[in-house]
């Protein structure tokens, strides 16, 4: 009977996979958003000034880092909770591709959640009149908790790190 449960927990973790294949769609969304926003920064460019041309710019680089983030959940989270992806016939096999654990994984999400936040908050102080004192308050506490978050996560994994070769 412990057999038998312990195949059934750890077969579980194919359940994962569907979540993984509707990451790779909201990928496929988010390269649409990319392209309207890109076409929409095209057929406007010559009656842009030089802000708007900047947050069009800064909305592409936001589309692009929350693409990137998509990536890395899906391969790290993958190929460390349900299987390895086997492409060894691809010629363009990446790097860095089963060599992110779930330590490494954390720091890139939150680095890539700060980076985003980021240039969400770029975008706000280019646009500031948009935005009352008080949204563009949390904006910065958030950004500011986000930033604190990767250094605390990133401390915690140096002390365990520390501690494991001590």
């Amino acid at each position: 009977m412990e057999h038998l449960i312990e195949r059934g927990i750890f077969f579980s973790r194919w359940l994962l996979a569907p979540f993984y294949i509707g990451l790779v769609g909201a990928l496929a969304l988010l390269l649409v958003t990319f392209v309207q926003d890109l076409w929409g920064f095209f057929t406007n460019i010559l009656s842009m000034g030089t802000n708007d041309a900047i947050l069009a710019c800064l909305a592409l680089i936001d589309l692009s880092l929350a693409g990137n983030l998509l990536i890395i959940v899906i391969f790290s989270g993958y190929e460390n909770f349900v299987s390895k992806i086997n492409v060894e016939e691809a010629d363009d096999k990446l790097e860095w591709r089963g060599k992110v654990d779930f330590t490494g994984l954390k720091l890139k999400l939150i680095a890539s959640i700060v980076a985003i936040s980021g240039i969400h908050l770029l975008k706000i102080f280019m646009d500031i009149p948009k935005y009352t004192e008080t949204e563009i308050f949390w904006m910065v506490v958030i950004h500011c908790v986000f930033v604190g978050s990767g250094v605390f996560l990133a401390l915690m994994d140096y002390l365990v790190l520390r501690a494991k070769r001590a």
